[in-house]
């Protein structure tokens, strides 16, 4: 009789463990990271409210944290063929530390004028922060790669690419681009 019970005991707290564990395990967005909402403007003086304004409902945000990681995301636009093809939105996004004045971020905003063509400043969105703290809630693994993020208008990071371009890295990109909401 008592080995019934010790049975019937062990199922019923095996299957509220699993249940916990379901109820408690984190959602995809929470595992991938969540871009921080802010105001930001496009080097073209556009004003952009992060994420809610994004050009699209799923948007490739080409991120970096330094100048040195310009190439990767260089890499990043030719190989995804990002100037041809219209149906992929996209962003570059540098993010810099804030210096803590309106004068030293315009002074930031004309170095990057000058290095960007007059047909790229709609798609850099140059974002003053702190760099790992926007790592960290977008789940980045730091800062010392370039990142490709696609990131939905609630700011959920959706997928992600770090480093030098990638074909299969890429394709998995495209894929969460084109799929409809999960």
């Amino acid at each position: 009789m008592q080995t019934t019970w010790t049975s019937t005991f062990a199922w019923l707290l095996a299957a509220s463990a699993a249940f916990a564990l379901a109820w408690a395990s984190p959602s995809e967005s929470s595992v991938m990271g969540q871009l921080p909402a802010f105001m930001a403007r496009t080097l073209d003086r556009q004003p952009v409210q992060v994420p809610a304004g994004l050009p699209a409902e799923r948007t490739l945000a080409l991120i970096t944290f330094r100048s040195s990681q310009k190439e990767h995301v260089d890499g990043w636009v030719t190989g995804l063929n990002l100037r041809q093809d219209s149906s992929i939105a996209w962003l570059r996004m540098p993010v810099l530390n804030d210096p803590g004045s309106v004068a030293a971020r315009s002074a930031i905003e004309n170095k990057l004028l000058s290095r960007y063509p007059a047909d790229e400043r709609a798609r850099m969105l140059p974002v003053f922060t702190n760099r790992d703290d926007f790592a960290r809630s977008a789940g980045l693994n730091g800062t010392d790669q370039a990142y490709a993020v696609v990131v939905n208008r609630r700011g959920e990071v959706l997928a992600r690419a770090g480093g030098v371009f990638d074909a299969d890295k890429a394709q998995n990109l495209r894929e969460t681009l084109r799929q409809a909401g999960l």
